[in-house]
């Protein structure tokens, strides 16, 4: 999904190493992709082995891939909406006309969140709901416990002065608090707001500040200590939630989990549940905020129908099960703040009644693979730095294996490929290859044990594009990887691989009921990606103007990304308008704010171009003040006056572009990598720091009413400044390129 995420590029050197002496081929694992149930014996099944502590996760039976596992089902009743002929709004009391048709997916009656939730207590109030671990034990709250712990979140609330249509900020490592606080916080009138843990204390202002937060929830005394250092600019801000630690120092209005939970006992159950009646499917109960390129953060409104039938149309399109039948089961590791992880962690798992793990809050720093392998689930979405760290510890961990099992590896790995590749063109024989069912009996199957993927029936990658290489990996083991695509503003997804609708380097097909067009084609069919459907989002929070930028006049939402669609209805993404980085982990960088903090704290930079797109980290492309050739326009090695007298006060007697590029002039250097570091400082979270930097030999062209034959082959710039970025990442390739391989 091209949506944010926040991740930790500090923490990737220990991400998801797969740990202990096995190599690819003595695993033990199930493959999803191409065989039926009726494949595999009974005694060629993997024994269900109790893990640590309670509860271990739901029995999980072999699945037919070939199949849909089966629909939630149609809720008949559906919920008064506000008439209203608007489809976008503003305001956060505001109410849209639902994208609703007369027949199929988009006819579903809306329902609001409250709703979904009474019809799972009702008919899976014992279930295992949310599941988190202390120590060495798995404690569990069950549906009927999690609603309970809901209201009383709500009521507790509503005590502590939450206004309706104001909202609760929410800062921290998912955990069962934050759906509680998130829930509750909708059930008592408000917006339940996530804010990435990784903020700095100023973008946490900003957010809470925007989206009018009464109250905010943190995890514990390192997010505690970011309010505390803004909450003199929060006006609206009345209590502060502590949910897990002990509080290092009283204050009249932080407090903990505990006391929280018991303050709201005394609000009448009448009153709470007068603002849950009077909330509407076409009402906002919740917002995701994203960047834009300007580097301003945008609050997505998503109403109760957006969540709740986006919620729905997925568990239906993906084939998952209602709990009575087998319970589906997920990890939450993936931040709350992104919509992806709401939506699977949160809305899917509710509507059906799947069990919700919480991972370690260190997972992203090698702990989440253990916990895979603990509560082995039955779906697992990753963005595409986590798939590649996988990767990489399949390749280290295989490489340490004998000569032999080495080619039975390589071997296996051929004829899954070639097999997957027949399957997903259709020209696969009727049943499975005897190669292939060998490859999976002394490959495949031990691979997706290792990595806790042996009853895992749905592999998806989303939040960023992921390399051609990283997908053919996986799928030569048997793992396909489904690529969502979509954005906040669509509640998520917008379309979806799946074994039965798989092109390989497509996003799938169209969610059902909802639509794609693809705006101004050009003779390739590439043009804008525009979609249409009871998932496209409210407005932006107290922005009409941008609102009126990403939706059209026929209530059409404007991605901003390019793409195509075949003769199948396979949508192909294949470039962006607006200028967003999206780096491998997933994380949405604007990069303009960056490039001018970098340029303002190191006046010698004439350009900074910022580097991430699919990326493990961000470097950046560096040029330094220099004079034209006024004839040509082509620049050349001189430095301005300005340059020189800046070199000197750093004490270099530099006078050329040539004695500075590469890191060549130590004194210049070290004051490029202050700067740096002081831009750095005022980043809004770790992703967004610069890593690696370098110096170029050359100013980028800046073409006027001439074009020189330099400028025809190195055109960095346009007439008004703005880089071409996809010029200049084609002409340093080799030097971008030495950034990550270095790394």
């Amino acid at each position: 999904m091209s949506t944010t995420t926040a991740m930790d590029p500090a923490a990737d050197a220990g991400l998801m190493q797969l740990s202990g002496s096995a190599s690819v081929d003595d695993i033990n694992g199930r493959p999803v992709a191409m065989e039926s149930s009726g494949e595999e014996s009974a005694c060629e099944r993997e024994e269900e082995v109790e893990t640590p502590g309670e509860p271990v996760p739901q029995p999980i039976e072999t699945r037919d891939p070939h199949t849909q596992k089966g629909e939630a089902p149609r809720l008949e009743t559906s919920s008064p909406l506000v008439p209203t002929s608007q489809l976008w709004t503003s305001r956060g009391d505001g109410t849209v006309k639902l994208r609703m048709s007369e027949s199929g997916p988009a006819a579903e009656p809306p329902v609001t969140v409250h709703e979904v939730f009474t019809r799972t207590v009702e008919r899976f109030g014992g279930q295992t709901a949310l599941v988190r671990k202390e120590g060495e034990k798995w404690r569990t709250l069950n549906f009927k416990e999690y609603y309970e712990q809901c209201r009383a979140a709500a009521k507790s609330f509503l005590k502590l002065g939450l206004e309706r249509y104001h909202s609760v900020g929410i800062l921290g490592f998912n955990s069962t608090e934050w759906l509680i606080s998130n829930i509750g916080a909708i059930f008592a009138g408000g917006f339940g707001v996530g804010i990435y843990s990784t903020s700095s204390p100023e973008a946490c202002r900003y957010v809470a500040e925007n989206c009018q937060a009464n109250i905010l929830v943190v995890e514990n005394h390192t997010q505690l200590e970011k309010i505390l250092e803004v909450q003199d600019k929060l006006p609206h801000l009345k209590a502060i939630i502590q949910y897990s630690g002990e509080l290092k120092e009283s204050r009249s209005n932080v407090f903990t989990w505990a006391e929280f939970m018991r303050m709201g006992q005394e609000v009448p159950d009448a009153q709470l549940d007068g603002i849950i009646a009077s909330q509407k499917p076409n009402q906002c109960c919740c917002m995701i905020y994203t960047s834009g390129t300007t580097g301003v953060p945008k609050g997505a409104m998503l109403s109760h129908d957006n969540v709740t039938w986006v919620a729905r149309q997925s568990v239906k399109y993906m084939g998952f099960t209602d709990a009575d039948v087998m319970q589906e089961v997920v990890v939450s590791y993936l931040p709350l703040s992104h919509v992806a992880a709401q939506i699977i962690d949160i809305w899917m798992m509710l509507t059906i009644g799947g069990a919700t793990y919480f991972a370690q809050p260190d997972a992203l720093k090698g702990s989440l693979v253990n916990t895979l392998r603990e509560v082995r689930p039955t779906c697992f979405l990753a963005v595409p730095r986590v798939w590649e760290k996988m990767q990489e510890g399949i390749v280290s961990t295989s490489a340490k294996s004998s000569a032999i099992r080495k080619k039975v590896a390589v071997w296996a790995k051929g004829v899954g490929l070639k097999t997957n590749l027949r399957m997903m063109q259709g020209t696969a024989p009727s049943g499975p290859p005897l190669d292939y069912l060998l490859a999976k009996k002394l490959v495949f199957r031990k691979v997706r044990k290792a990595l806790g993927l042996d009853r895992c029936t749905t592999c998806c990658t989303g939040a960023a594009p992921i390399a051609k290489e990283t997908l053919e990996f996986f799928l030569s083991l048997d793992i396909p990887l489904f690529e969502l695509y979509g954005m906040s503003e669509c509640s998520g997804p917008q379309s979806l691989s799946l074994n039965h609708s798989f092109h390989l380097g497509s996003c799938g097909k169209n969610y059902p009921g909802s639509m794609t067009k693809i705006l101004n084609p050009d003779d390739n069919g590439e043009g804008e990606i525009c979609m249409w459907g009871r998932h496209v989002f409210m407005g932006y929070l107290n922005m009409p103007d941008k609102t009126a930028e990403a939706l059209d006049d026929e209530g059409w939402l404007r991605s901003g990304d390019l793409g195509r669609c075949d003769a199948d209805g396979f949508l192909y993404i294949t470039g962006r308008i607006k200028e967003l980085i999206i780096t491998a982990g997933g994380e949405n960088i604007p990069p303009v704010p960056t490039e001018d903090a970098v340029k303002e704290a190191m006046p010698l930079i004439s350009n900074a171009m910022l580097i991430g797109d699919k990326r493990k980290f961000l470097s950046m492309l560096l040029t330094v003040k220099c004079k034209m050739n006024l004839e040509t326009g082509e620049p050349t090695d001189e430095l301005t006056d300005e340059a020189v007298e800046l070199c000197r006060r750093l004490g270099s007697g530099a006078t050329r572009v040539s004695e500075i590029a590469g890191g060549r002039d130590h004194a210049v250097n070290a004051a490029i990598q202050d700067g740096i570091s002081r831009a750095n400082e005022r980043a809004a979270s770790n992703a967004q720091r610069v890593q690696k930097w370098l110096v170029l030999d050359r100013e980028f062209s800046v073409p006027g009413s001439w074009v020189s034959q330099w400028e025809r082959r190195y055109e960095g710039v346009g007439p008004t400044m703005k880089l071409k970025r996809p010029m200049v990442l084609k002409m340093y390739q080799e030097q971008i390129d030495k950034f990550y391989n270095d790394a």
